[in-house]
């Protein structure tokens, strides 16, 4: 099996602070950049910041916190996870990702994706009805601009371009990835404009997703793109005993999915649920030896080539998410390569 990369990811959810009170979101987005700066320590490939507009999560515009991380970090890339495209622009998102390309010496990823949550929607003026569009137009346009030639192009959710020069350029391209969560037209896109594909999986057995990586490397044959590595980001959190990291993520992680879930119509999550998610799910909660076996089985179950771990969770104190990014660093990864090479 060719060598795997492993990232973290995280939407900068408000942690506890070492009184027990919950951080303020200046204090949170600090504690992300401290944790990117010791991953980047650690070896890690990657980190990841993904994109909200809720008050659980302090990150809102990932490339300023990635652009933040870039000036004390040497060697991680450094990606969003996801970029809201639909209700953003696309000149803009290259312009803003190519500034911390720049700033990050070539470290700099975008992950493109429709947001599972909309509130960025009606808070930059679009229409829910416009969901599918926005994004098919958009992506359409972002895929010309990574030429960094002039780009002319029309469509119906933003102003034409007309032999129009985007600028900074970049020292060697933009590194772009499209996020999906589980759509197959969603995997046929991600294959028709050659981008590398990162699967979603949030729950349930990493097996579902096995006919999602068929179809990305038969669709991309048959467009005649390439069939990069597929990535994958699942959430786990790490301690010294699988009870612990059970007892520290749980009630944490239980608090904002309730929270979410209430706007969505799902009933509270059970113990029992959570439990069985950890055992025989997409979830990696546990021991450095429990997270490094599990996760090894799913990167061997679906052959990809990249697994992002979505290491927080609601109001899990910031000392124990340090601790949760050492052990991903110095024993988790490790682990796994051992298993992999045996």
């Amino acid at each position: 099996m060719p060598d795997i990369e492993f990232g973290l990811d995280t939407f900068g959810d408000i942690p506890e602070t070492d009184s027990g009170a919950l951080a303020t979101h200046p204090e949170a987005i600090r504690q992300v950049v401290a944790e990117a700066v010791l991953a980047d320590q650690l070896g890690v490939d990657v980190f990841a910041v993904g994109e909200h507009h809720r008050p659980e999560y302090a990150i809102s515009t990932p490339e300023t916190v990635l652009a933040g991380i870039a000036t004390q970090t040497s060697r991680i890339r450094l990606a969003s996870g996801v970029t809201v495209l639909s209700s953003d622009d696309p000149v803009r998102v290259f312009q803003r990702f190519a500034t911390v390309d720049a700033l990050s010496n070539g470290r700099a990823e975008v992950i493109l994706g429709r947001g599972s949550f909309t509130e960025s929607f009606p808070l930059f003026g679009y229409d829910l009805s416009d969901y599918d569009t926005l994004f098919e137009e958009k992506i359409e346009l972002f895929s010309q601009l990574l030429s960094e030639t002039p780009v002319t192009w029309s469509g119906t959710t933003r102003p034409a371009l007309t032999n129009a020069d985007v600028f900074p350029k970049t020292a060697s391209g933009l590194s772009t990835w499209v996020g999906v969560g589980g759509s197959p037209q969603s995997v046929i896109r991600t294959a028709k404009y050659g981008f590398p594909l990162m699967l979603a999986i949030i729950g349930g057995s990493p097996e579902r997703f096995a006919p999602y990586t068929d179809l990305y490397r038969r669709a991309a044959e048959q467009f005649g793109t390439t069939a990069h590595p597929i990535g994958m980001h699942s959430p786990g959190f790490i301690a010294d005993t699988d009870e612990e990291a059970r007892e520290i993520f749980f009630p944490r992680y239980k608090i904002v999915r309730d929270r979410i879930g209430a706007l969505r119509g799902w009933p509270p999550v059970r113990r029992e649920e959570f439990d069985q998610e950890v055992e025989h799910g997409s979830m990696y909660v546990g021991s450095p030896d429990t997270v490094a076996r599990r996760i090894a089985s799913a990167i061997t179950t679906l052959g990809v080539g990249r697994f992002d771990l979505i290491y927080s969770a609601g109001p899990i104190p910031m000392s124990d998410r340090m601790r949760a990014v050492e052990l991903y660093g110095t024993r988790v990864i490790p682990q796994i390569r051992d298993i992999l090479a045996s």
